[in-house]
């Protein structure tokens, strides 16, 4: 049986805020080296599934420039699948930019059932886990399903954030409901669909046709489908796995990352988490400064007296002298200047933060209070960035009308986008 995988990364990710301002989410960086696509992507080699389809629309450039022609994945192949990214066409027929994620895999069905797969496996290019899906396929075949789902326990008091799956004692899907106001279980939808490639086929078809219809798998797919007594079967998954679609959860995925025992298992040798890497050299720690309960990448630089607790630090991060960095994620080649405070923030990559600036804070507080700086941006020496406040992109020093950026507030660069 001929499997063919399409990963869904063509979001906009808006509740990532800054983060996805000048990338598509699932290019986001992540535990410093990867980008939150390497997982979807590493799960596919993994799992000895090497014909993997890409659907990209918004900001796709990192993610093309990312992904290449697929080589650290061992997926730089042409006779035997191999790694494709679609993007949104221009053709004589109806072709536009994307609607909905079931819009998307329709608009470009005549590449996906090319060669005639028997099954499309469809996944979130946005999600966090590790996962085999050679039993899965298993599962689907054996039961003879026209469509599984994935499915996962998650909090209840989470559960409205996602599609909430009911299933007899079979495993089979009795109900589905979109993110309700009010769950009526903890059973949620991961996004990870199986599908006979014939149905998928006319299921998107039909949906094409209805004007009613948000294009949608989760909204419009998969209640349809299930409705019509097809076999839709529920596999159930008991791993790590995180939606970081937000940011409180981005950061909480990092902080498990860290925890004595992390849920998440990046040093298995037996399922490598594949990543296109540059060149940089070790990292460099001299006497007296203090890291701890931290995870460090190649070229970082934590100078003397420098502080670094409970964080994630990028490839190129400099942390000079007498800084401190604690509960934070900080991305690629950005610098903390000597005096600095950063606590429970996300730095994007290139940003500088000047001597003795405060960014964030409230370790504390039992209310995670999250600051995030966007990429490119500078926060001038003696600055506060307090809890909750937001530096978006390319913000510059004359772009601070004070000494100090508010909680709940958003501070914005006043150059002109040809400026920039």
């Amino acid at each position: 049986m001929k499997t063919r995988v399409i990963i869904l990364a063509g979001g906009e990710g808006a509740r990532l805020s800054v983060l996805t301002a000048k990338r598509t989410k699932p290019a986001v960086p992540f535990a410093g080296k990867y980008r939150i696509i390497d997982f979807a992507l590493s799960n596919c080699v993994n799992s000895n599934l090497f014909d993997v389809m890409i659907l990209a629309q918004y900001r796709p450039h990192s993610l093309i420039e990312h992904i290449g022609a697929g080589g650290p994945w061992d997926l730089s192949r042409d006779f035997t699948g191999g790694v494709r990214i679609l993007t949104p066409y221009k053709a004589r027929s109806d072709a536009d930019w994307f609607i909905g994620n079931a819009d998307a895999v329709q608009q470009n069905f005549t590449f996906i059932k090319r060669d005639l797969p028997d099954y499309v496996l469809i996944l979130s290019g946005d999600h966090i886990y590790t996962m085999d899906y050679d039993p899965l396929i298993a599962f689907h075949t054996d039961r003879q399903a026209d469509m599984t789902m994935v499915t996962i326990h998650v909090p209840i008091e989470e559960a409205s954030r996602f599609g909430i799956v009911a299933e007899d004692n079979e495993g089979r899907v009795t109900s589905f409901l979109e993110k309700p106001k009010n769950p009526p279980s903890n059973l949620a939808n991961m996004g990870v669909y199986l599908f006979k490639r014939e149905l998928l086929d006319k299921l998107l078809w039909d949906d094409h046709k209805r004007k009613d219809s948000s294009h949608d798998f989760g909204k419009d797919i998969l209640p349809r489908l299930i409705k019509s007594k097809a076999r839709v079967f529920a596999y159930p998954y008991t791993g790590y796995w995180m939606d970081v679609g937000t940011i409180h959860s981005y950061w909480q995925a990092h902080m498990d990352l860290l925890s004595p025992n992390p849920p998440l298992k990046l040093y298995n040798r037996g399922w490598v988490i594949h990543t296109r890497t540059e060149e940089r050299p070790p990292v460099r720690i001299p006497e007296k400064a203090c890291v701890y309960a931290s995870m460090l990448s190649d070229g970082c630089y934590i100078q003397k007296d420098a502080i670094v607790e409970s964080s994630v630090i990028s490839p190129g991060v400099l942390i000079r002298p007498g800084a401190v960095v604690k509960e934070s994620i900080i991305m690629t080649d950005t610098i903390i200047e000597s005096g600095a405070v950063v606590e429970r923030a996300i730095i994007d990559k290139r940003v500088h933060v000047g001597e003795n600036a405060r960014v964030g804070g409230g370790v504390a507080d039992p209310n995670i209070r999250l600051t995030v700086v966007g990429k490119n941006s500078i926060v001038p020496p003696w600055t506060v960035v307090e809890p909750e406040a937001e530096i978006d992109t390319d913000v510059i020093e004359s772009d601070y009308p004070e000494g100090i950026v508010r909680s709940g507030t958003s501070l914005k660069t006043k150059r002109k986008p040809h400026e920039v």
